[in-house]
């Protein structure tokens, strides 16, 4: 007996009003302009201020990095710690041998991603890679600032789309595309392959 195959129908659910325009729209775009501005701000501010210092990029590099990881492993103590174990463990055998290099990575890094975002220049990839830095100074039991500033990259990451609308991303996405649909520079090379 032959089997019949199982189909599925598809149901879209449609966004709401609110969120089409927050995410979609690029009349939202002058909103994520602002947190933008914000989140750039921030990040190339931190970022500069590094690149500045010896201690992070100069001839002492990795030294204020290896003083930030041994302060985030002594909060591993107690019954309820600021840093959990496993985070410890990868910052003791990961990082704090190659202090120098992540100290150059975390400092550039820093600075890319308030660069992109102030310039509005793949706007979703560095809100990521914003996000991504808050999570580790979060795991390495640093509040400060890194709830707010990950929160608001979320939204960023929500809006890539228009996020970047007012900046480059007006012209950057249409020419790169996304993994789904290529832009301009990759069309010819995607019908090419086919």
């Amino acid at each position: 007996m032959a089997s019949t195959p199982t189909t599925f129908n598809s149901t879209e659910i449609p966004e709401p009003a609110l969120a089409r325009f927050l995410f979609s729209d690029t009349r939202a775009a002058w909103l994520w302009l602002i947190v933008r501005l914000y989140l750039g701000y921030e990040w190339i501010s931190a970022g500069l201020e590094k690149i500045g210092s010896p201690v992070w990029t100069g001839s002492k590099a990795g030294v204020a990095l290896a003083g930030f990881v041994h302060g985030a492993i002594k909060q591993t103590a107690g019954a309820h710690p600021n840093v959990q174990g496993w985070y410890a463990d990868f910052l003791k055998s990961v990082v704090l041998p190659n202090a120098s290099g992540f100290s150059y990575l975390v400092s550039f890094g820093e600075t890319l991603v308030g660069l992109a975002l102030i310039f509005g220049a793949l706007t979703g990839i560095a809100a990521f890679f914003g996000i991504f830095m808050n999570a580790n100074y979060l795991l390495a039991g640093a509040v400060s600032t890194n709830p707010i500033l990950a929160f608001l990259a979320i939204f960023i990451v929500l809006a890539w789309r228009n996020a970047g609308w007012i900046g480059l991303d007006r012209w950057l996405l249409p020419i790169l595309g996304t993994p789904w649909q290529p832009g301009k520079l990759f069309a010819g090379r995607s019908e090419a392959a086919s």
